[in-house]
């Protein structure tokens, strides 16, 4: 069998295999495990973590390049040009 023979078979195995399960009645997917959620202490003797405030981050410009950078100048900034990172 040469090799062009190999993949012709490989790929009619591939489209009849589609099309088993494209006109069967649908086989039921795994089921995903579901992610596992922690309880949060309940007890009032526990300290409660202090949240970090953050400082206040300027809303920047966003305009995206073709590239797919961002410009990270300030929003409605005054100069012609983007700054991109």
């Amino acid at each position: 069998m040469s090799k062009m023979d190999g993949l012709r078979a490989m790929r009619e195995a591939r489209y009849a295999d589609a099309q088993a399960r494209a006109a069967g009645p649908g086989a039921p997917k795994a089921p995903r495990p579901r992610p596992v959620q922690v309880a949060a202490p309940t007890s009032g003797d526990a300290p409660t973590p202090e949240v970090e405030s953050q400082p206040e981050v300027e809303a920047l410009c966003g305009h995206r390049a073709i590239s797919g950078r961002t410009c990270t100048r300030e929003a409605g900034h005054a100069a012609k040009s983007h700054r991109y990172a």
